[in-house]
């Protein structure tokens, strides 16, 4: 394959992700990690991408704006569900917990047992999944309907989740970034999320590999108040490093 092919193609991957690691690229083009950040330094030189810790981010105008439900829903699906199902393993009988909109917490919900938990969330497709199990409360917080990812935000939305406490959060988020923490897409739902952080005693946070590295556009809060990270396999030996150095306990599926 061509230089210019290679970079071509490079450039497509990340605007269909959104972010890419430098690992994952050299696996997908048989090249050399060094060749990979050669091409990420001219792609960014030419305002192609974003270079960011570890990979590359999409630079596009869509960049900012929430990625509908029906397009997260096959996005990385094995990785999901098994950080889903080792999630539901931390939620006790007697847990009042906070389940966000992410697809992973709509595993998580699908994977819960019919147990007495209660169970705060701000995502239709969460709600709708719990209502079939008696035994678990749900809460939903109302507000503002963001069509794409089936969520409510908003006023109501903040001052709902304000009027309550819970032992723990579990929550997902477009990018963790060693310096500047973790950040969504959309700056409502990064409003939301950190009011989730600070309604709740522990905090996990759900995300697949892919998601290291990544600053996105709304910044959520600093990595110190993240008590456990929920992640796959293919988590790279570096960020496990780093997140072992800043005392953040790693949990691999």
């Amino acid at each position: 394959m061509l230089v210019a092919e290679r970079q071509q193609k490079i450039v497509g991957l990340v605007n269909e992700r959104k972010s890419i690691r430098v690992t994952e690229l050299s696996q997908i083009f048989s090249v050399t990690e060094e060749t990979i950040r050669r091409d990420l330094e001219k792609l960014e030189g030419e305002k192609k991408l974003s270079r960011s810790h570890g990979g590359a981010i999409s630079i596009s105008p869509t960049d900012s704006l929430e990625i509908p439900y029906t397009e997260r829903e096959i996005m990385n699906v094995k990785e999901k569900k098994e950080i889903a199902l080792e999630a539901v393993k931390h939620v006790n009988e007697g847990d009042k917990i906070i389940l966000d909109a992410s697809t992973t917490a709509w595993y998580m919900a699908k994977a819960m047992p019919d147990k007495p938990i209660t169970v705060l969330t701000n995502s239709i497709k969460v709600a709708m999944e719990l209502s079939q199990k008696k035994q678990i409360t749900v809460i939903s917080t109302g507000g503002t309907l963001l069509s794409k990812s089936l969520s409510y935000v908003g006023p109501l939305a903040e001052s709902s989740l304000d009027t309550y406490h819970v032992n723990k959060a579990f929550i997902s988020c477009k990018g963790l970034h060693m310096e500047n923490g973790i950040s969504e897409s959309n700056e409502e739902q990064s409003r939301l999320k950190k009011m989730m952080i600070d309604r709740a005693d522990l905090i996990y946070i759900m995300l697949d590999h892919t998601k290291f590295g990544v600053q996105a556009f709304s910044r959520i809060n600093n990595l110190n108040v993240i008590d456990h990270i929920i992640t796959d396999s293919k988590v790279d030996d570096q960020t496990v490093q780093q997140l072992t150095d800043r005392s953040i306990p790693l949990i691999k599926v």
